[in-house]
């Protein structure tokens, strides 16, 4: 993480390959670009909480805060000083609410249809390739529906299209994160859009925090201290409920972690007390913002909001930056490097 925090303050090269990023968030798809050598040249992002964190990690970067649906393709030109044609990377990650494992997954929920409005940005700026991620419900049951709506519109704009479920944890984040990433490669270009394949084993939680400060959170709540003891390392405490009252209850926001195993998903809420989805395994308390930022893959350096609810979520929100990384450094090498040639065939996977 050192390095690839250094690359991030590194001083960008002028020939170096440029991104706009739309639902920006509070940064970890932009970090992870920024230790890639990106220069990105314009931020979209809606939550003005989100931005202020965002603003943090990247003073220098142009940051639109706003609808994107009211973000004209001319005015995102003219903010980045870009023509149709020029920009390397659009990255975006709608809203997935509609969408995931975790809700009640809904064919129309209005978050859903915003990912037109990132289509619409690819059409008009037409970049040399993008980047789109979303939660792996995308291509599970009904949601195929939508799945496939999404590659049609993406490769009617005039791109290979490729799709796969990948897994943070195999990019060195400490977080089992399974994720839908399309990529796609403008056809003039004539390169195919390609994954890059895993990089490393899955790290343990208790390496992964190892020399965390431990500041004061606060105790857990009374109803979930009475249960830490029972709820074994890597389970939750809907998993105690369900053992005492035969039926899955819902309480599944709190989760021991297991010192030997990555993290669970991390999601996008704080519990119903507003501390952490997950608990120390040795110690009855919720794990620090600073410990929360070590499984997300940020830089200890990263600011967060004080308020631990909010930094929760921001990071809940977020792309692993080291995830992205491994994908913007795959598509700096395989696709917008001059001497970048295809990859073979067993790297794509819902191609277009």
């Amino acid at each position: 993480m050192a390095l690839a925090w250094k690359s991030h303050l590194a001083r960008r090269q002028r020939n170096a390959p440029t991104v706009i990023s739309t639902f920006a968030g509070a940064g970890g798809s932009s970090l992870g670009y920024s230790m890639a050598g990106f220069r990105e040249l314009l931020a979209v992002e809606w939550n003005p909480k989100a931005a202020d964190t965002f603003h943090k990690l990247f003073p220098r970067v142009p940051l639109h805060v706003g609808d994107i649906s009211k973000l004209t393709v001319k005015k995102v030109l003219m903010l980045s000083g870009l023509e149709p044609g020029e920009l390397d990377v659009l990255d975006g990650s709608p809203p997935c609410q509609g969408f995931s494992m975790a809700g009640k997954r809904n064919l129309i929920d209005a978050r859903n249809g915003l990912f037109l409005e990132y289509v619409r940005l690819v059409k008009g700026l037409k970049p040399k390739a993008f980047v789109m991620e979303n939660v792996s419900g995308l291509v599970k049951g009904k949601m195929c529906l939508i799945f496939a709506e999404m590659l049609r519109e993406l490769k009617a704009c005039g791109y290979d299209v490729s799709a796969r479920l990948m897994n943070a944890m195999y990019f060195d984040v400490p977080q089992s994160r399974e994720r839908t990433i399309i990529i796609g490669v403008r056809k003039d270009l004539k390169r195919r859009a390609s994954h890059p394949r895993p990089q490393s084993q899955p790290r343990c939680v208790r390496d992964a925090i190892a020399g965390c400060r431990v500041e004061p959170v606060g105790a857990l709540s009374k109803t979930y201290a009475h249960y830490w003891d029972r709820i074994v390392p890597g389970g939750s405490l809907a998993d105690v409920k369900e053992r005492l009252n035969g039926k899955r209850s819902h309480f599944s926001d709190l989760v021991k972690l297991h010192p030997f195993k990555p993290a669970r998903t991390m999601m996008s809420t704080a519990t119903t007390h507003g501390f952490a989805t997950f608990v120390h395994w040795s110690e009855p308390r919720p794990i620090t913002l600073a410990e929360a930022k070590r499984l997300a893959s940020f830089p200890d350096e990263a600011e967060f909001p004080d308020k631990y609810g909010v930094a929760w979520a921001q990071m809940g929100n977020s792309v692993p930056p080291l995830f992205m990384r491994a994908i913007a450094l795959h598509l700096r090498t395989h696709v917008l490097a001059a001497n970048a040639k295809y990859p073979s065939n067993g790297q794509r996977a819902h191609e277009g």
